[in-house]
């Protein structure tokens, strides 16, 4: 079979590391970029490549852009006194999709999980910390994914943030819109309740 070759298996491998990709998907997808003409399959390469060596983090948020600082960072229409903290550049998208936060981020690349041996060291805590002595930020939003590890982080990050005397809040959690209430976990369901707000 051709994932016993040691070039394909290699191949297969790389493409089952990638997120939400499994193992058949990975297959599929090797296959494809085998059986397609040379051009094809190395115009992906080719992209990958050019994106490696041209796409930075911003040295100001840390988001992925090719001009640095990113474009939001450069826009001076944003609110650079609201910071929105995330876990990850999809975080950045996600909010940006949405059209109504104009404020400027951070993306902290992680989030604290010390059984895998990640501390404050390992993702942008220290360069989030370093804004916010900067007087011109007001305030901070925690918008860490809401798992064990990034309600770690963002009550580490409130306590670091708190004694530095900047104000923090924390993003909202709860039944999606359209969602009925018997089909939310219990977990979502103790967000919603504890973060409900008076009408």
């Amino acid at each position: 079979m051709i994932f016993d070759a040691p070039a394909a298996a290699r191949l297969l491998e790389a493409l089952h590391r990638l997120p939400g990709i499994g193992r058949r998907s990975a297959e599929r997808m090797a296959l494809h970029l085998l059986s397609a003409p040379d051009a094809e399959a190395y115009e992906l390469s080719d992209a990958l490549r050019d994106a490696r060596s041209r796409v930075v983090r911003c040295g100001t948020c840390g988001m992925l852009t090719e001009p640095d600082p990113c474009a939001i960072c450069s826009d001076n229409r944003r609110d650079h006194g609201l910071v929105c903290v995330v876990e990850h550049p999809s975080g950045v998208i996600a909010i940006e999709k949405g059209g109504s936060y104009r404020g400027v981020y951070h993306v902290l690349h992680g989030a604290l999980n010390p059984l895998e041996g990640v501390g404050p060291d390992q993702i942008t805590v220290g360069k989030l910390l370093t804004r916010t002595d900067d007087d011109a930020i007001t305030e901070v939003i925690l918008a860490t994914n809401a798992t064990a590890e990034g309600e770690a982080t963002a009550m580490y990050l409130m306590r670091q943030l708190q004694a530095r005397g900047v104000t923090v809040s924390r993003i909202a959690h709860g039944v999606p819109m359209g969602g009925g209430l018997e089909y939310a976990d219990d977990v979502t369901l103790a967000h919603a309740l504890d973060g409900r707000t008076r009408l």
